[in-house]
């Protein structure tokens, strides 16, 4: 399985461009730089939103969770009541087969 590929690597010119005066040279180094810090920011708050987001169904889940955890301890304690019921009617059939009496229905 391969991973999703999530993240844009910005790669810096490695040669001056042609033809560039030194002060043009750092005025388009900053202006690359000013590009990158402002699609850094993006990305970082486009982040944060995911975590936010993220938070928001994990804890939906949680809440999920505990309605389900809720549920179940009602079905337990509902199949311990029909359990004992079950044994208390093995115990009352035993008895009267015991006897030797033909049980009424």
């Amino acid at each position: 399985m391969q991973a999703a590929r999530t993240a844009q690597i910005i790669r810096f010119p490695a040669k001056k461009p042609p033809g560039l005066a030194e002060n043009d040279r750092l005025t388009h180094a900053l202006t690359n730089l000013d590009i990158a810090l402002a699609e850094q920011k993006a990305a970082i708050a486009a982040w944060r939103n995911s975590l936010t987001e993220l938070r928001g169904v994990v804890t939906g889940l949680g809440q999920g969770l505990t309605e389900y955890q809720a549920s179940l301890r009602r079905l337990d304690s509902d199949v311990a009541t029909l359990n004992g019921d079950a044994r208390a009617i093995e115990a009352w059939a035993d008895a009267v087969l015991a006897q030797g009496v033909a049980p009424e229905v």
